[in-house]
């Protein structure tokens, strides 16, 4: 089987396009779908798409404070663990607005996205020289799905930037391990800088790191052991400096932290975690499902990707192993480190368990196995092309007559099933621009009416706080009215201070069902302002 996918003819060993040189069709058109894709997301962030919630909420509340020079928060509140970079990256933009706002907030992780598509373009032309192919991947990533569009747009810690972070590791790693002279030191401070800081933003991107850090072991070994180590360590705890310096401080370990946030203090049968890691997670984590729920025929990709994973680790090795040529060698090497990390997280999350009980909403853990694609399609799209032939040029394999067709039909459903789960994400925007214009009438209304202070749900109030630039202060309850779960503690002993704070609560909720039943039984005490999704309950 390894020796069976004939590796293109213009493929890693080919020149590379220079920078400076004129684009070609397949360029052109590269260009035209980064702009589509980046367009897609513009027109989702003019809609309020995806929605937002109190968990974006509290990184703009934390982006807030930095742009007012009155916190500087190293982790997301509430927790001690994952960074809140993306609350630095938006404190600018709030500082230069003026004020707070979700498009605000969206802004650097629309950035992100724009910054690992064109390093996820570069990766797949530094491994396989193939401009089409370049385009193929670039088209996939531009295409996105409910789940791909949350993860890349809403800023709600660490996934925006975590796939941008490993796409500049692996070309990075590329450079170096293939000898590239220029601005090597920059380079070796680069990939420490950021392998340190992704250690402080999320975990998640760790299996890639340690991948493609390991290729740098293998052919750098000797360059290690000199002023590039040296460069890469001090950039690497730079980077991480944030973490470390609060561990030292604290004497917490933020490990402890990530492993119950992944559910190593909860159970959940293997049943259970096999079928939300292995069936349910790939399909929704990489973009071929519909908002909130996968079809059945949709699962196909579960069934594909281990296949796609052994038939790409093997050509990997194959590569690696067999051919000439040092920049062949380390494009093996890294494919083959990104199936290998992409086996470890696909792993990872399936031990969890976080894949047996949440794993529509969990699947979001496998972001990172987006950074894999140029690895597992590269087979597929040579075979696509070229069909499947031994290394003995001009004799046929076994059955290479149905190699080239199943290799067609399984791009083309991969391309297909995105597009679809692309179209039915779209189609929520309508209503999350909807559910956005509500919410803006609710804090209208309450500053209207005066309220101050109010006391809402968990998924109610840092929302309502940061939407109203903190003019309205929420403290969370749970549905018996007793003290929930404060992200920012201040919030809370503010509206504790206050002698009459309201109470705010979706309509149809049961929070609201259970003031309604206060409302009743206590005639008087509560006045109630209804609005189109919510209920508001003044104190008389």
């Amino acid at each position: 089987m390894t020796a069976g996918v004939r590796e293109q003819p213009r493929g890693a060993d080919s020149p590379r396009p220079r920078p400076g040189s004129r684009l070609d069709l397949a360029g052109w058109l590269t260009v035209l779908t980064v702009l589509a894709g980046v367009g897609y997301r513009l027109w989702l962030l003019g809609h309020a798409a995806p929605p937002t919630n109190s968990d974006e909420a509290t990184m703009g509340l934390a982006a807030l404070h930095i742009a007012r020079g009155e916190g500087f928060p190293v982790w997301f509140y509430g927790q001690q663990y994952m960074g809140t970079l993306e609350a630095y990256l938006a404190a600018p933009v709030f500082a230069l607005a003026g004020a707070p706002s979700l498009l605000g907030l969206r802004l650097p992780t629309l950035a992100l996205y724009v910054l690992f598509l064109l390093l996820t373009w570069r990766l797949t032309l530094r491994l396989t020289g193939d401009r089409w192919f370049g385009l193929l991947v670039v088209v996939l990533l531009a295409l996105g799905s409910d789940r791909v569009v949350k993860n890349q747009l809403i800023a709600g810690g660490g996934y925006p930037e975590m796939n941008a972070a490993g796409a500049a590791l692996a070309v990075l790693a590329v450079d170096l391990a293939a000898g590239r002279p220029r601005w090597r030191p920059v380079r070796w401070a680069a990939w420490g800088f950021l392998a340190g800081l992704m250690l402080w933003v999320d975990p998640l991107v760790l299996p890639y790191v340690v991948a493609t850090g390991t290729v740098l072991v293998g052919f750098c070994h000797r360059e290690l052991r000199g002023t590039a180590g040296a460069l890469l360590g001090a950039a690497a705890v730079l980077g991480a400096a944030p973490l470390l310096l609060h561990s030292l401080s604290t004497g917490r370990n933020p490990l402890h932290a990530v492993l119950a946030a992944g559910g190593a203090d909860a159970s959940a049968g293997w049943a259970d975690r096999l079928h939300g890691g292995l069936l349910l997670g790939p399909p929704l984590g990489m973009g071929f499902c519909a908002p909130g729920r996968c079809a059945t025929w949709q699962l196909w990709w579960a069934y594909a990707l281990p296949v796609l994973l052994v038939v790409a680790a093997a050509t990997a090795w194959w590569t690696m192993r067999r051919l000439a040529g040092t920049e062949l060698r380390v494009a093996g090497a890294i494919r083959l480190a990104l199936v290998l990390a992409a086996v470890a997280t696909l792993t990872a999350y399936t031990v969890s368990s976080a894949a047996g009980r949440t794993p529509v909403e969990s699947s979001r853990y496998l972001s990172c196995l987006l950074l894999s694609l140029p690895a597992l399609l590269w087979p597929v799209w040579t075979v696509a092309r070229h069909g499947l032939r031994p290394p003995a040029v001009g004799r046929r394999a076994v059955g290479s007559w149905l190699a080239r067709p199943v290799a067609i039909v399984l791009l083309a459903a991969t391309l297909g099933t995105a597009a679809h789960a692309t179209w039915q994400g779209a189609r929520t925007a309508p209503a999350s621009r909807a559910a956005e214009a509500r919410h803006e009438e609710l804090v209208a209304a309450l500053r209207h009416l005066g309220v101050r202070h109010v006391r809402a749900g968990y998924w109610t109030c840092n929302r309502l706080t940061f939407a109203s630039d903190e003019r309205v202060v929420c403290a969370v309850v749970d549905d018996t009215l007793r003290p929930g779960f404060d992200r920012y503690p201040a919030y809370r002993r503010e509206v504790d201070a206050a002698p009459a704070p309201a109470w705010v609560a979706p309509t149809g909720s049961p929070l609201a069902a259970r003031l309604d039943e206060r409302l009743g039984a206590a005639a008087g005490s509560l006045e109630l302002v209804s609005l189109d999704g919510w209920r508001i309950y003044l104190p008389r």
